[in-house]
């Protein structure tokens, strides 16, 4: 029988889950998205998706896709988001659905990800930014954290700015095509681009950063975090909450 593949973009806050990938327990965003499509579909289809995010980390644009019998499709596409929302919580919605080609995937086809993450830099935190987006209280230097952004760019070896599964890791090389810093009243938004992240590769990179820009570390040092190829060199983790998924590139 032939089968029918569809790609969807889905948003959710990731402040409930541990993450995207499916748990025994439940508590993946991917058990969610999982459960609701076998609401519609009775081979409950599995779901593919482009990135894995960590537990308390949001998504605006990840991307994933799922096939099921020919046989099977009897919602229209143009409808098909708005029947999987409605078997989701609030805290996820599928923002897109389109049918793509047999072959496409998710995850092997995507050529790069944009990562946003929220810093409220001021003395009193926002409350209504409170579950997005890191509080900073101390002033930071945006001049020397957007230098510290440059030295970055382009391909490096990251080992110092991941942190250790456990597991000897083959290969930290990546390249970080954009990482730009952006401020609008007492909200800065770093904005990291790349073929491929290791893990916990942003929060490493904007917890440096706002580290530079409270005086901790010199713009100079980047370059000597990135030649000593150890977690130890490099700044704290920002914590989870700022973190968004903004947009997978195909």
């Amino acid at each position: 029988m032939a089968m029918l593949r569809f790609k969807l973009i889905i948003a959710y806050d990731g402040a409930g889950y541990h993450g995207w990938q499916s748990r025994p327990e439940g508590t993946g965003v991917q058990n969610r998205v999982e459960a609701a499509l076998a609401r519609l579909f009775p081979s409950g289809p599995t779901v593919e998706s482009a990135s894995r995010t960590d537990s308390g980390v949001h998504a605006l644009g990840m991307t994933a896709h799922f096939e099921v019998d020919d046989g099977e499709d009897a919602i229209p596409p143009a409808k098909l988001a708005l029947a999987v929302n409605a078997f989701l919580p609030d805290d996820i919605r599928v923002r897109v659905v389109r049918p793509v080609r047999e072959d496409f995937h998710a995850r092997f086809d995507a050529s790069g990800k944009q990562y946003r993450y929220h810093v409220w830099n001021g003395p009193v935190m926002n409350p209504l930014r409170r579950t997005q987006a890191w509080h900073v209280a101390r002033e930071l230097d945006l001049d020397a954290m957007r230098e510290a952004a440059g030295r970055l760019l382009g391909r490096h070896d990251f080992r110092s700015f991941t942190t250790n599964r456990g597991v000897v890791l083959e290969d930290a090389v990546r390249t970080l095509t954009r990482c730009e810093i952006r401020k609008q009243g007492r909200l800065v938004t770093f904005i990291m681009e790349g073929e491929g992240f290791l893990y916990k590769m942003c929060r490493c990179i904007v917890g440096t950063l706002v580290q530079v820009g409270e005086g901790k570390f010199s713009t100079a040092e980047i370059a000597s975090m990135l030649e000593c190829r150890d977690r130890a060199a490099a700044g704290v983790n920002a914590p989870a909450h700022g973190l968004v998924l903004w947009k997978v590139f195909y």
